[in-house]
């Protein structure tokens, strides 16, 4: 499923326009997102939880070449899914 199956499916439950189920989800995503770079923690109930994790710099290896390439510091979004998420794909 992509953006667009999700905008379908809340067109079909909601009704309405297209338009007004596809500004429901672009408000969804752009909330979280909004929430993620001021680096609070969203919880959604079923599942799961988005957060921002804190990655430090580190030298690697650039595969093709072999040499030290340096990767800088940087934020990660990372996703723990919950309990009910887990229990129903299994």
């Amino acid at each position: 499923m992509n953006k667009a199956g999700l905008v379908d499916a809340v067109h079909e439950l909601l009704g309405g326009t297209k338009v007004s189920a596809e500004q429901a989800v672009e408000t969804m995503l752009e909330t979280i997102v909004k929430s993620l770079k001021k680096g609070d923690e969203v919880s959604i109930a079923g599942l799961g939880i988005f957060t921002v994790k804190q990655r430090k710099a580190r030298q690697a290896r650039n595969p093709r070449t072999g040499a030290l390439v340096n990767v800088p510091a940087m934020k990660v979004p990372k996703f723990r899914a919950a309990k009910a998420l887990k229990d129903a794909v299994r």
